[in-house]
This record gives C-alpha cells, sequence and structure tokens, in this order.
C-alpha cells in the first residue's frame, strides 16, 4: 500500500525510513526538513521556550498546521476529503 505525504501529496517510496514523528502524519523525508528549518524560525519569531508544556503545544500546533492536518482555526482535517491534505491549496 503507497502512503501519501499530507504536506505535498507524493507517494513517500516504501523503502524511504521517515523519522517516528513524521511517520504518525505521514511527511515525506523532505517535507520533514522543511519543517525542522521551519520549526526553528516558529520558536525563534514566536520566543517559544521549551521547557513550558503550553510553548510546547503552540510549537505541536504549528507542526500540525505545517504537515497540512489541521487548520490554522485549530480544526482538524478531513482526511477522506483528498482536497483537504494541504491546507495552503483553497477548496472549492
Amino acid at each position: 500500500m503507497s502512503i501519501i505525504c499530507t504536506k505535498c501529496k507524493e507517494e513517500i517510496p516504501e523503502n524511504e525510513q521517515l523519522e517516528s514523528q513524521a511517520e504518525k502524519y505521514p511527511l515525506c523525508t523532505k517535507c520533514w526538513n522543511e519543517w525542522k528549518e521551519m520549526k526553528i524560525m516558529v520558536i525563534n519569531e514566536m520566543h517559544l521556550d521549551l521547557s513550558l508544556s503550553d510553548h510546547r503545544k503552540v510549537l505541536r500546533k504549528h507542526e500540525k498546521i505545517f504537515a497540512g492536518v489541521m487548520t490554522p482555526e485549530g480544526d482538524y482535517v478531513d482526511f477522506t476529503n483528498e482536497d483537504n491534505r494541504n491546507p495552503e491549496e483553497k477548496s472549492a
């Protein structure tokens, strides 16, 4: 069974080893590496202190938004509709 990246919607090769955190969305290695760069910017821009649980929750929310499984408003995306898989694309 093929796995589709929730961010770029491309098929993830079966032999590609995903990091455990990226695997739960799933995100391909390319998109996960993009998130790791974006994560640093989010932490710096929002002045997040990861020793605080509320700040870690904010970072996890931004991770889910980046992965395309949550909208910026906090609603979870319905994966049964393929059009909802990328939050950057407007649905008609």
